[in-house]
């Protein structure tokens, strides 16, 4: 069970991990903020193991929370509205598998997670 949920787990913090980096937010404090993220959302699986295929999602919304909290500010930002007022992009089904980034103006799909 521990080797499933290990590969679980570093599949989600990778595919986090990488759109930080799309957006040139993989700075250490961020990454900080991944890795707490990535421990609590552990012992949710562990507990739901049904659950392993949407803690990428949920993963990605917890770090998405946390940095807004933090001060940060919004991440990641939708970058196809050009015109419109600074907004991001959500992930999309809040609880489900294969999750992507959607627009939350427009609903439009930006990215599946890990693809920024």
């Amino acid at each position: 069970m521990d080797i499933v949920v290990d590969h679980v787990m570093l599949v989600a913090r990778a595919l986090v991990l990488r759109d930080l980096g799309a957006r040139r937010l993989d700075v250490a404090a961020a990454v900080d903020v991944l890795d707490a993220a990535l421990t609590e959302r552990r012992w949710w699986v562990e507990q739901w193991p049904d659950g392993a295929a949407f803690v990428a999602g949920q993963l990605a919304q917890d770090v998405q929370d946390r940095l807004l909290d933090a001060g940060v500010g919004r991440w990641p930002s939708c970058e196809s509205c050009v015109d419109e007022e600074p907004h991001e992009l959500r992930i999309e089904p809040e609880l489900g598998p294969d999750p992507q980034w959607v627009c939350e103006k427009t609903g439009r799909p930006a990215a599946p997670l890990g693809a920024l």
